[in-house]
C-alpha cells in the first residue's frame, strides 16, 4: 500500500516550487487518510504524533506560493486517468457535475449566503445560512460497482464581494453557478478526452447551452450533456420552410411534452434496462425538437413511464440511443454517494475549507 501511494503522490512534486512544502503536502495526505476526526489541520498533527509548532506551518502551506491549485487540479486528473479503472461509452469519459450545499453558523464568514434547499427530509430546513460548492467527478470502477470518483471542487456563489477585492475595469462579471459548471466540465474533458456530462435538472438553461456552443468552437474537444428537464418544459417542432418575403421562421410548433405521455401514448416502446442495480422494464418515447427561447437548439428528448413516475431526459447528443441515455442518468446519483461520504465520513470539507480560506 505504501508503495502504491507513493507511486501516486510522485508526480505532484512537478507542481511544487520547493521541496518543503511538496513535503508538507504528502503530510497532509497522509494525515488527511489516517486522522480520527474531522477537526482540520489540528486533527492532523494530532494523530500523526506532529509537533505542536506544525500547525502554523501547515496553515501557511494553504497559503504558499509554491504551489497552485490549477497544477494540483491538472496532476490529480492525470493520475485519475492513468491509474483508475474507468467508465466509457462510445469512447467517452463519463462526467458527473453538482453542487454541494454546507451550512455554516457564522454568517460573517467569506463565501456564505442565504441558500434554499430542496429536501425531502422535514428536519432540513429551507433556507440555510451556508456555502454553495460546485463539483466535478468521473465514473470509475467496474460494471458491478460504479463510483463517482472526485476530480475538483469549489466555491462558486457567494464570492462576488471576494471578487470586487481585485477587481479592475476590465474585469468580467464572474459567471452564474450553471455557467461555471459547464466550464469545469469542458476543462476536465480537455484533460481526459471527449465525455458526456450527467447534471441535474437546474442545469438545464440556455446559458448553459450557449456557454458549451461556445467552448466548442474554440477547441477540438467535444463534451455532451445529458440531464433531466422539469415537467412543464416546453419545446418546438423544426419550422417549416417558408415562401415569400421577411425572415424564415426560427422555430415551429410549441409542444408541451407532459401532454405527450397522454396524446402518443400508442407510440411509447417498450424497453428493459438496468438501473440503479436492478433490471426494469420502461415505456418510452424519443423526440428530436428545438429548445430554449431564442436559443432554439435541437436536443433529444426522452419521455419515460416507469409505473406511475413519468420524467423527461435530455441529452445535447443527437446520436445517443434512448436506453442509454436512460441509463446514463442513473448514474448522475452516484454524486450523490460522494457528496454523503465527503461530509459524514471522511470530513473532507475541513480541509477544503482551510484552502479557500
Amino acid at each position: 500500500m505504501i508503495k502504491y501511494i507513493n507511486e501516486l503522490l510522485l508526480p505532484f512534486r512537478s507542481c511544487f516550487t520547493r521541496q518543503a512544502p511538496y513535503e508538507w503536502f504528502v503530510v497532509l495526505i497522509i494525515g488527511f487518510m489516517l486522522r480520527s476526526n474531522h477537526l482540520g489541520v489540528t486533527s492532523v498533527i494530532r494523530d500523526l504524533a506532529l509537533n505542536d509548532r506544525c500547525y502554523e506551518s501547515l496553515i501557511h502551506f494553504f497559503r504558499s506560493d509554491a504551489w497552485s491549485l490549477a497544477s494540483l487540479r491538472t496532476t490529480w486528473m492525470q493520475v485519475v486517468r492513468k491509474a483508475a479503472p474507468l467508465l466509457r461509452v462510445d469512447g467517452r469519459f463519463v462526467l458527473i457535475g453538482d453542487g454541494m450545499k454546507q451550512a455554516k453558523e457564522g454568517r460573517r464568514m467569506p463565501g456564505v449566503k442565504k441558500l434554499h434547499q430542496e429536501s425531502e427530509n422535514s428536519s432540513k430546513g429551507e433556507y440555510i445560512f451556508g456555502h454553495l460548492f460546485g463539483a466535478i467527478g468521473i465514473l470509475a470502477g467496474t460494471p458491478q460497482k460504479w463510483f463517482c470518483l472526485p476530480l475538483f471542487i469549489n466555491l462558486q456563489d457567494g464570492v462576488k464581494t471576494i471578487w470586487g477585492w481585485c477587481k479592475t475595469p476590465d474585469t468580467p462579471e464572474p459567471p452564474s453557478h450553471v455557467v461555471q459548471m459547464i466550464e469545469q466540465g469542458f476543462t476536465t474533458a480537455q484533460v481526459f478526452g471527449d465525455a458526456l456530462l450527467l447534471l441535474d435538472r437546474y442545469f438545464l438553461s440556455a446559458p448553459a447551452l450557449e456557454r458549451l456552443q461556445a467552448l466548442h468552437h474554440v477547441s477540438d474537444v467535444r463534451m455532451h450533456v445529458v440531464t433531466k428537464a422539469k415537467a412543464n418544459v416546453v419545446a418546438y417542432e423544426r419550422p417549416t420552410k417558408k415562401f415569400g418575403r421577411g425572415r424564415p421562421p426560427k422555430k415551429g410548433k410549441s409542444i408541451k411534452l407532459k401532454d405527450l405521455f397522454a396524446a402518443r401514448a400508442d407510440d411509447f416502446e417498450t424497453a428493459t434496462v438496468t438501473l440503479y442495480g436492478k433490471e426494469e422494464t420502461i415505456h418510452f418515447l424519443c423526440l428530436d425538437l428545438l429548445w430554449g427561447q431564442g436559443l432554439y437548439q435541437e436536443l433529444r428528448f426522452v419521455l419515460i413511464k416507469r409505473g406511475d413516475q413519468c420524467s423527461i431526459l435530455v441529452s445535447t447528443d443527437l446520436t445517443l440511443g434512448a436506453t442509454d441515455i436512460v441509463q446514463l442518468y442513473s448514474y448522475r446519483f452516484k454524486i450523490e454517494c460522494t457528496f454523503r461520504e465527503m461530509k459524514q465520513v471522511i470530513g473532507a470539507l475541513s480541509l477544503l475549507e482551510q484552502v479557500h480560506a
